[in-house]
């Protein structure tokens, strides 16, 4: 079983910055893609950034050119930085990993933006 830990959400003015972490452990298997999820309440789970193993990147159009995704293949932590932060972007984000073909969840970060 892959276990998903978040963390670096919290409390900011719009307009700030977060990073959240994700670190997956408890495999030796090979880590394909990684990615961040949001939902806000009231509103689907919705796709905000994912990164393959070779690096390539795609993003929501809703953070194109705010946040950034990258990742520590050693370290098997993928990265989510937010700048430009709105308040429509409040929500708990979540990580993933793919490993063969199953995708296993972190347990959510919040990340609340202020107007």
């Amino acid at each position: 079983q892959v276990r998903m830990v978040e963390s670096g959400g919290g409390l900011v003015q719009a307009g700030g910055s977060l990073r959240l972490s994700c670190a997956a452990s408890g495999t030796d298997l090979r880590i394909n893609a990684m990615g961040w999820y949001r939902q806000a309440p009231g509103k689907q789970r919705e796709m905000v950034a994912g990164i393959t193993a070779g690096g390539d990147t795609n993003y929501a159009d809703s953070v194109k050119g705010r946040f950034t995704i990258f990742r520590d293949v050693s370290k098997n932590t993928v990265y989510l930085q937010m700048h430009s932060l709105k308040p429509e972007d409040t929500a708990n984000y979540y990580c993933n990993a793919t490993v063969e073909t199953l995708r296993f969840w972190g347990q959510g970060t919040q990340v609340t933006v202020s107007s």
